[in-house]
């Protein structure tokens, strides 16, 4: 086993500060500025949470930046009043992680202007159904039939479908200044680690 295998393995003290780091400003980030919406299931609002998180996964890799969206995440809906919805927050946060990076994966971790929209695009997408499922299950569960469980479901995605639209905007923008800050981190190569 080479070391470079070794050290992507491994999880040091610079992976623990810039997880911890991510969770703060993913936290920070959902819970400065939050837009409440109405809908049929939950209580969805307007936050930048969803970009904080898709940029953690970028820049830390799929692991690490779920990790860091997860706690930031998860902690948010503990300590606001949402704590029920905890578990499946920390779920949909490595849900999407897995997914954009199996996405940066396919595009052979090319990280052009253009292939970061696509990522941000496939994040956003992948939030919006994921939502779509969960509020289905939850009224299915609930009791619901299936047509007026679809529909609620459908109802309950405006705050998703915007907070989509912020993350494509948002991780497009910041992306390469925050890889170009977080150089100082890694001296002998990029940043990026989806």
């Amino acid at each position: 086993m080479s070391n470079e295998s070794i050290e992507k393995k491994s999880f040091g003290i610079r992976d623990i500060v810039l997880v911890a780091l991510f969770a703060a400003v993913t936290y920070l980030g959902i819970s400065a500025l939050r837009i409440p919406l109405p809908a049929a299931v939950g209580a969805p609002f307007i936050h930048f949470g969803n970009s904080l998180l898709v940029l953690a996964v970028l820049l830390l890799g799929g692991f690490r930046g779920g990790l860091a969206g997860a706690i930031g995440l998860g902690l948010f809906d503990l300590l606001s009043g949402y704590a029920s919805t905890a578990p499946v927050t920390v779920i949909l946060a490595f849900a999407v992680a897995g997914i954009v990076t199996y996405a940066f994966h396919l595009l052979k971790h090319t990280d052009t202007p253009v292939n970061i929209f696509i990522l941000a695009l496939v994040a956003g997408a992948s939030k919006i159904v994921l939502e779509f499922l969960h509020g289905l299950i939850e009224l299915l569960l609930g009791g619901s039939a299936f047509g007026a469980a679809i529909i609620g479901a459908f109802t309950s995605l405006p705050a998703t479908a915007i907070n989509a639209v912020s993350t494509v905007i948002i991780v497009s923008v910041l992306y390469f200044p925050l890889k170009k800050g977080l150089s100082i981190f890694d001296s002998n190569k990029g940043v990026s680690k989806a």
